[in-house]
């Protein structure tokens, strides 16, 4: 995680000679995904790094006021500490009823992508610009529809951003409301939809997720992470929305804890062949850490997102190591955790963890 230092506004502290690319109502979306026929907001060569704003929608929608200095300024942030950007868009009725909460910065198209390659996306650096963020629970949303929240009234925990004793910073929640802090979880920045766009005339709606990415929510994407994403249209057209601070496996009440990052990315591509040899044919995103492969299954219904992880988990080891698939399948049994991504975002999500050092371990005489 970057160095925090309060507010970090549109346009402040951008290193020298970087590429930017804020976050505003002419370089973001709310609600929905880049489409074929979508103009890109800015045009990188493959390699490039680029520094890019997004913006949390937590305040800014209807149930909690739709004026985020309002919202905020209840809980005691003071109005030189919210952005400036997000009272931009509570303001500018661009959202609909039948759109989705997310605020998407982009699209941004990589020269030369094209479908059948992979779009990849590094994830360098992911610094807070705030320090607060927001935890919801909404009504028929969340892994207890009808039984959370308990109240008839959606629920926004407004979360404050500390350090510890030992110099860590958490996230603090109190046991009672209005009590003092009792619960104090370590932040993991990451982004909970990155993506490329869709082959489609019509944007897709900005909360389920897909081939194309978008909403995955999958909390090991840190910085010192990448993610492959099999492209659908020329140059990619790649966008980043919904920061997240942290999150726990399943986010079962709908949001984690959600607040606006700077991220600092590199955009690359991996052209079809070369995709084929390493990784097989990708039915849908693949994360990739130091020490793990991390394909994914999506799908309606959870059974079926397993499923469908285990079948890409099956391909890529058969594409990268020559496993035949029984083996394969024996491998993932005995040594893979298999992790529920999300719960709450309509298309339910499960990605496992392959360990590749297991591939380069040689059996003892």
């Amino acid at each position: 995680m970057g160095d925090f230092a309060g507010v970090l506004r549109r346009g402040e502290r951008v290193p020298e000679g970087a590429v930017y690319l804020p976050a505003g109502r002419d370089t973001a979306l709310w609600g929905r995904l880049p489409a074929k026929h979508d103009a890109p907001v800015l045009t990188v060569d493959p390699g490039a790094t680029v520094v890019v704003d997004t913006l949390s929608h937590e305040g800014l929608l209807p149930d909690q006021g739709s004026d985020p200095g309002a919202f905020f300024g209840s809980h005691g942030v003071t109005a030189d500490a919210v952005l400036a950007e997000a009272s931009e868009f509570a303001e500018s009725g661009s959202r609909t009823a039948d759109d989705g909460p997310h605020v998407v910065t982009g699209p941004i198209a990589v020269r030369g992508a094209k479908p059948g390659d992979l779009l990849v996306i590094d994830f360098l650096d992911f610094t807070p610009r705030v320090p607060y963020g927001v935890i919801s629970s909404r009504h028929g949303r969340g892994a207890l529809p009808g039984e959370m929240p308990p109240g008839p009234d959606n629920v926004s925990v407004f979360t404050r951003i500390g350090k510890d004793t030992a110099g860590t910073w958490r996230g603090w929640l109190p046991g009672r409301d209005g009590g003092r802090p009792t619960t104090g979880f370590p932040l993991a920045p990451f982004m909970g939809i990155m993506g490329v766009a869709t082959d489609t005339d019509e944007r897709a709606h900005s909360v389920p997720p897909g081939p194309h990415g978008g909403n995955l929510d999958i909390k090991e994407l840190v910085a010192g992470t990448r993610l492959y994403l099999p492209v659908q249209v020329p140059d990619a057209l790649a966008y980043l929305g919904d920061p997240h601070f942290a999150q726990g496996d399943g986010e079962v009440a709908l949001t984690a804890l959600e607040a606006s990052l700077r991220a600092t990315v590199r955009f690359d591509v991996v052209p079809e062949r070369e995709a084929l040899r390493s990784f097989g044919e990708l039915a849908s995103p693949l994360g990739e850490s130091t020490d793990y492969l991390i394909p994914t299954g999506l799908d309606a219904d959870l059974d079926e997102a397993m499923r469908g992880c285990v079948r890409q988990a099956v391909a890529i080891l058969a594409a990268r190591y020559g496993m035949e698939p029984h083996l394969a399948y024996a491998y993932l049994s005995a040594a893979t955790d298999f992790r529920i991504s999300q719960v709450v975002d309509l298309v339910q999500g499960v990605h496992a963890m392959i360990r590749m050092s297991d591939f380069e371990a040689v059996p003892g005489e």
